[in-house]
């Protein structure tokens, strides 16, 4: 058996066993324990078929992505706020998309963003695409199996593939035949025909999913006929001896068939040279457009300079010119603003022509203004949040708070930007700003975003500010047990809202809740309502 065979029908193999666990699994109302047992699977399957398969040994920094894969998925089963499980959602696609660039000879650590841009891409045509390859092209149906079991499955599946619509077809027709029949097999099997299908189609689509992903982990994309599984392994260096003159008639074949070969695509350098030279920047672009930038941020800094030292009372004094507009309608602009500046600055310096070092310098400078003038604007939106959640402000919000969360982020990577991009080390970057994400991701889930807001609004309620109830009681699962020790400083309208929709949400009863679905938020806030609010008609089952 060809080795790609055998790794094709390993791959077959595995993503069989992760669709129908994905299909077990996932089959919940919440996402919980579940996801981090597909996950862990998924992780451990890696891991399993790159030790066999790959030459050289499983690099440190592989090891790190699939910690942090595992890390997130064990996020589900603990946390409940449903905007830190998208941002996991985020980050574990990310991660899958990283883990991906080896196949592609990408290092991953040197990689820059437009490698992590492709990597998206490249997972994306995988899962969608690879399965037809592996399918068709990777594993040869006609090649006799010498050995192992691999040769038992795929005999036994094609006996299943080849018996199932017989037995179906039969079993149908005896079923309409005697309703005695139909009732045994209905007892013995219960067989619901939705219920079926939808096994069907999600074990299905799991395993394609899968099988995709495992074959784009393994193998370089559209890769047909070779197998290249070694990690920028060195070539293999055959020395022989020979005589002189037919080493000398020799050289010119080698040479030609050197030239006959096709160049292998070179991910890694990727730069732009393979662009016409009208769509890169020359020194005199880059000052007009950075410059011209400047420019406009150091106007806006001039006039926001006097807000920043003069504090509230300059604020509030300013005639036509109060704290809702001030806070309000500004945070959200600049943290935009802080945004959109990262890929300008990105993308102009992968433009920028390396033909002349007084180009890079002119960036350099004018890069670095640009930095120092946006530290100045993140510090007033950032006033700007602390006046609009403050004692004479209006509380906190997740749409308050993860804005903010993502501007501190910006500003670790944009001093990381000044670390490396402007100092000739741009192949660094995106590496460090990746893992400042994966850190600050991860230490949310410590901070506990929805339990920070409410103890935040907690305690600008007892300092005379108005606490809205409503709002507080309906947020996730990991705020309740702060609800619970801050309800008898409520006021007895609040308290009475508070407990009628933790009661509400005490009451939804939970079809199919099971261990899959298993999260440590919610079982503490089931327990804490069960306890100090009482049982409800539906027991101890939880919304929540």
């Amino acid at each position: 058996m060809k080795e790609k065979t055998k790794i094709g029908l390993e791959i077959l193999q595995t993503a069989l066993l992760l669709g129908i666990l994905g299909d077990v699994l996932l089959r919940s109302d919440e996402p919980g324990l579940n996801v981090l047992l597909v996950l862990g699977a998924v992780t451990a399957a890696m891991i399993m078929l790159f030790v066999r398969h790959r030459r050289g040994t499983y690099d440190n920094r592989i090891w790190a992505l699939h910690g942090a894969l595992v890390f997130f998925a064990a996020m589900f089963a603990w946390r409940d706020s449903e905007e830190l499980r998208v941002w996991d959602v985020f980050a574990i696609f990310g991660i899958g998309a990283v883990l991906i660039l080896p196949s592609l000879r990408i290092k991953v650590h040197l990689a820059g963003f437009s490698h992590y841009i492709l990597g998206i891409i490249v997972s994306g045509i995988n899962v969608f695409f690879a399965p037809f390859f592996l399918l068709m092209a990777d594993i040869k149906w006609s090649s006799p199996a010498q050995n192992g079991w691999s040769r038992h499955v795929v005999s036994v599946l094609r006996g299943l593939l080849i018996a199932a619509p017989l037995l179906l077809i039969f079993g149908g027709l005896f079923m309409a035949a005697d309703a005695v029949f139909e009732g045994v097999v209905n007892r013995t099997f219960n067989i619901v025909p939705d219920v079926v299908i939808s096994h069907i189609f999600l074990t299905v689509f799991f395993t394609w999913v899968t099988a995709g992903y495992l074959r784009g982990f393994l193998f370089e994309i559209f890769a047909l006929e070779t197998v290249d599984m070694g990690l920028n392994a060195p070539s293999a260096v055959v020395s022989v001896t020979e005589p002189v003159e037919e080493k000398a008639e020799t050289e010119p074949a080698a040479a030609a068939k050197e030239e006959e070969k096709p160049k292998e695509r070179n991910w890694q350098d990727f730069d732009n040279s393979v662009l016409p030279k009208v769509l890169t920047l020359g020194g005199v672009e880059t000052a007009i457009v950075l410059g011209l930038l400047d420019l406009l941020f150091l106007s806006f800094v001039i006039i926001q300079i006097p807000y920043l030292f003069g504090g509230m009372d300059l604020v509030q004094n300013t005639p036509d010119f109060k704290l809702a507009e001030f806070a309000r309608r500004g945070f959200g602009e600049l943290v935009a603003v802080s945004a959109l500046v990262l890929p300008i600055l990105l993308v102009s310096h992968w433009l920028l022509r390396k033909d002349q070092p007084v180009n890079e310098k002119l960036f350099r400078v004018l890069a670095g203004i640009q930095i120092v003038l946006l530290f100045v604007i993140m510090a007033s939106a950032a006033q700007r949040l602390l006046l609009l959640t403050g004692p004479v402000g209006y509380g906190l919000t997740t749409t308050r708070f993860y804005p903010m969360a993502f501007m501190i982020w910006l500003a670790v990577v944009f001093g990381w930007f000044a670390v490396t991009v402007l100092r000739g080390a741009r192949q660094h970057f995106a590496w460090g700003a990746i893992w400042s994400a994966l850190f600050i991701l991860g230490a949310l889930h410590f901070v506990n975003p929805d339990a920070f807001i409410v103890r935040t609004n907690l305690r600008l309620m007892q300092q005379g500010r108005e606490f809205d109830a409503f709002y507080n009681a309906h947020l996730s699962a990991d705020s309740v047990p702060v609800l619970m020790e801050g309800l008898p400083a409520m006021n007895p309208e609040d308290q009475v809202e508070v407990r009628s929709i933790l009661s509400t949400k005490m009451s939804i009863v939970c079809t199919g809740e099971d261990f899959r679905s298993w999260n440590w938020s919610r079982s503490v806030a089931r327990k804490l309502i069960h306890e100090q609010i009482g049982p409800t008609q539906s027991g101890t089952c939880s919304g929540l």
